[in-house]
């Protein structure tokens, strides 16, 4: 029994796993999952650095973390950042940054690892499901794209259209209005047309990562963020469009009154709507299934 620490770093938010791996049995037994939303790729899409405030948020949930990870006692420990970091011209700031308070280095790392990644954490523990398998990790800054078979990845790409970077690209309103839900989608069907990734071979797919996980939680209804009822969840597709019509017509303040609502996604929620919605489009199978499981497990099992 190896007792691990994960951080994955993305664009909107950053988490925190300490789990005991039994490698020989497969199994984790969670002891620590945390999130704060810090918003570290907060206008690098449009500066392509980033921001100090957004810095200075990362670097006091890293402080918070390290405390945590002492106190329970993990030994060994992997700090993953994604796409803000990727794109960011002043990355070596953040990097330092994260070494002074955790006492690692952040490994900043490409989309086809972090597609892996998602693919390890996700695919580990999924009930019994129809082969190929698609793993959909929609994230802040790039959505990852997974084609695999038998928990073995066959075909992975990493895509520049996330939560945060659509929204602030196009969906400027409160709500959104008609012209800039068009460009948004004009925008994500673009590059989904260019994915070399075949979404439509899947006979499977799973979601993972805030976006969808939420989205889920407004398709069940949900009075509270409910992880349990969340994770391998199946949705009828045609119940996943709905919801994701209904949070990109809501305004930001009806979107924070939903009680399974981060109040940290609330705002960017819609791009990342806009995206399930269009690759849904180009998939086959009539449900989704949805994952808790994904990138930050995967960075878990990188360490066992």
């Amino acid at each position: 029994m190896t007792r691990v620490a994960a951080i994955d770093c993305g664009t909107n938010s950053i988490r925190l796993l300490v789990t005991d791996l039994d490698a020989e049995a497969g199994t984790a037994a969670d002891l620590v999952r945390r999130m704060e939303i810090v918003r570290l790729g907060y206008g690098v899409d449009r500066t392509g650095r980033l921001d100090d405030r957004a810095l200075g948020r990362t670097f006091a949930a890293c402080e918070d973390y390290a405390e945590v990870i002492e106190a329970e006692g993990a030994e060994r420990v992997r700090f993953v950042a994604t796409s803000a970091t990727r794109d960011a011209e002043n990355a070596d700031a953040f990097v330092a940054g994260v070494r002074e308070r955790l006492g690692v280095a952040p490994d900043v790392v490409s989309g086809a690892e972090e597609a892996a990644l998602s693919f390890a954490g996700a695919a580990r523990d999924l009930p019994g499901v129809d082969q190929p398998v698609l793993v959909v990790d929609l994230g802040g800054g790039s959505t990852e794209l997974i084609l695999g078979r038998d928990g073995t990845a066959e075909a992975e790409q990493s895509l520049d259209v996330g939560s945060v970077r659509m929204t602030e690209r196009h969906l400027r309103s409160d709500p959104p209005t008609p012209e800039e839900v068009a460009a948004c989608v004009a925008d994500v069907d673009a590059v989904l047309s260019r994915a070399q990734v075949d979404v439509g071979a899947a006979a499977t797919v799973v979601g993972v990562a805030g976006s969808i996980t939420t989205i889920a939680a407004h398709v069940l209804g949900l009075d509270r963020y409910d992880s349990g009822r969340i994770h391998h969840a199946r949705l009828a597709v045609s119940d996943v469009l709905a919801s994701c019509d209904a949070i990109v017509a809501a305004s930001v303040e009806e979107r924070r009154s939903w009680p399974f609502m981060h109040p940290g996604r609330a705002d960017v929620i819609g791009g990342g709507a806009l995206i399930v919605a269009r690759l849904l489009a180009r998939t086959t199978p009539d449900t989704l299934v949805v994952s808790e499981h994904d990138i930050l497990d995967g960075i878990a099992w990188s360490l066992a």
